[in-house]
């Protein structure tokens, strides 16, 4: 049993933009006290390869905060376990956690997942909760097992997902709910309840397969899930009058600068905005007056 007047030690585990949300929510909160950042190790981006900091460790250091960025956590958690803290917390860290990390802490490992487990668990929830035509979606915060996803549930808070929603839509509003259902949470004495296996469903770590959409077999609907779920990553390619076109913005409905494309179930999709190989971004329109 704990103290809930005392201040909660915390060690978070987060790597990418998603986690930055919750780590300030526990910075800013003088309920917590965050002892370590661990994050994952800087990597080369853009053209130039150069070397980059995850977003987790811009904001842990801009709080002077310190950060481990170990290459594999459970091989080298020896900053970890010096700490002792109240608190595990992972959010979106990237690497798999197994028993002896979960034990450290003297309360709880706990991990925020965007969806509503047991519904979604695995590595794209956002985007499948859009490609599956799901109304709603949420956040859960989970007590931590070796179990993917699989931990008993403290938490959950369910918002819906717009008619025309997309990943990065969804992820910044999914960011914002996690932030204040960690905080709200740890605050109290935890309640776990176990999830409904029977009910669990998977996603899996998307690929540029995914992308590959067929207007002779899909629906105008699913192909702009498929846009609304995929650009910017893993992208989203359709075979157009013998060319491969990127396709970056689509509709259900006409506009201005859009061009119908004919699908399954004659229904019709209206592509806004494309891009054909080796050329630069255009509207639909564009493209259809340059052929």
């Amino acid at each position: 049993m704990y103290l809930m007047s005392s201040v909660k030690t915390i060690i978070f585990c987060g790597t990418p933009e998603f986690a930055v949300p919750s780590l300030k929510a526990l910075i800013e909160d003088p309920a917590f006290k965050v002892l370590l950042v661990v994050t994952q190790p800087d990597k080369p981006v853009g053209r130039k390869q150069e070397l980059t900091p995850p977003p987790v460790k811009i904001c842990a250091l801009k709080n002077n905060i310190p950060v481990a960025q170990p290459d594999n956590i459970n091989v080298d958690f020896s900053a970890l376990k010096s700490q002792k803290p109240d608190f595990l917390v992972t959010v979106a860290y990237g690497q798999i956690l197994k028993q002896p990390i979960l034990d450290m802490p003297a309360i709880s490992a706990v991990n925020i997942h965007p969806s509503l487990l047991p519904h979604l668990r695995g590595a794209s929830p956002i985007q499948n909760a859009i490609l599956a035509g799901d109304n709603k979606t949420g956040v859960t915060l989970q007590q931590m097992t070796e179990a993917l996803d699989a931990g008993p549930i403290l938490s959950q808070v369910t918002t819906p997902i717009d008619t025309r929603e997309t990943a990065q839509s969804l992820h910044d509003k999914l960011s914002v709910i996690s932030a204040k259902l960690l905080t709200d949470t740890l605050r109290q004495p935890l309640s776990p309840l176990p999830q409904d296996e029977s009910k669990a469903t998977f996603c899996q770590k998307l690929t540029r397969d995914n992308g590959n959409v067929d207007p002779s077999t899909m629906t105008a609907e699913q192909i702009d899930r498929s846009v609304r779920a995929l650009v910017p990553w893993p992208g989203v390619l359709c075979s157009i009058a013998g060319s491969e076109l990127k396709l970056l913005e689509t509709s259900l409905e006409e506009t201005k600068d859009s061009t119908p494309l004919s699908c399954t179930n004659n229904s019709t999709l209206h592509i806004i905005k494309l891009q054909p190989p080796s050329k630069n971004p255009m509207t639909g329109k564009e493209w259809k007056h340059g052929r």
